[in-house]
């Protein structure tokens, strides 16, 4: 199991995130030399122990397994991945082959650009004023700082407690409250008039048949 994220003293985010961060990756499987397409670009976070290459794999199947890519010689990860076990708010994207990533590890600069006015916190990379950190590695660094910092994922606002309870006539599907209209109210039911063609009107005998009154006889002479 993916352990929690933890924050005491210096054990800061989850038991996986350092030693992912220091792991080599890319290099040649030692247990499977043998073989070819042996490249360790797979890290088991259930496990927390050296990279696995696609061989290795094999043997995790049932635990959470993300892949490490590259990117300009650095370390990266798709957003996708990371974003289901740690917080990456703070750390800046970038796009790559379509995919939004992050880098593991910080990536220093000698100089920020012209015109430059957000660098990260910890390494001095230049960022988009909306981040505050180029990696993972430099976010967990800053925790070291700031303590509101964190890589606990925050929980998913309930939907239905956002909306608030709606009265009944709202919550009433639409069937159900035309059903319970007034039948006899000319402004609910006008446009439901006008909508629907008259039908053919019932054939009804409007002759009216009338009793012949009792005949009188003549008076007698």
């Amino acid at each position: 199991m993916v352990g929690p994220v933890i924050r005491s003293g210096e054990e800061m985010g989850p038991p996986w995130l350092k030693p992912m961060l220091r792991t080599s990756f890319f290099i040649s499987c030692p247990v499977h030399t043998e073989l070819t397409k042996n490249e360790c670009n797979l890290y088991c976070l259930d496990c927390i122990g050296p990279a696995l290459c696609s061989y290795c794999h094999s043997f995790h199947k049932d635990h959470h397994v993300v892949q490490i890519r590259r990117s300009s010689y650095h370390n990266v990860i798709r957003v996708s991945e990371v974003s289901k076990f740690i917080d990456i708010s703070g750390v800046q994207t970038y796009i790559i082959n379509s995919a939004k990533i992050v880098f593991l590890n910080e990536r220093p600069q000698q100089r920020p650009g012209k015109g430059v006015t957000n660098t990260c916190q910890i390494c001095g990379r230049s960022l988009l004023d909306s981040f505050r950190f180029c990696s993972l590695g430099c976010k967990l660094g800053g925790m070291k700082r700031d303590p509101e910092l964190s890589f606990a994922l925050k929980p998913k606002p309930n939907k239905e407690l956002m909306m608030g309870s709606e009265s009944d006539d709202s919550s009433t599907p639409k069937k159900m409250r035309r059903g319970m209209e007034d039948p006899f109210d000319e402004d609910t039911h006008q446009n439901t008039r006008e909508g629907i063609s008259p039908g053919t009107p019932p054939n009804v005998n409007y002759r009216i048949s009338r009793r012949k009154g009792i005949p009188h006889r003549a008076p007698p002479f």
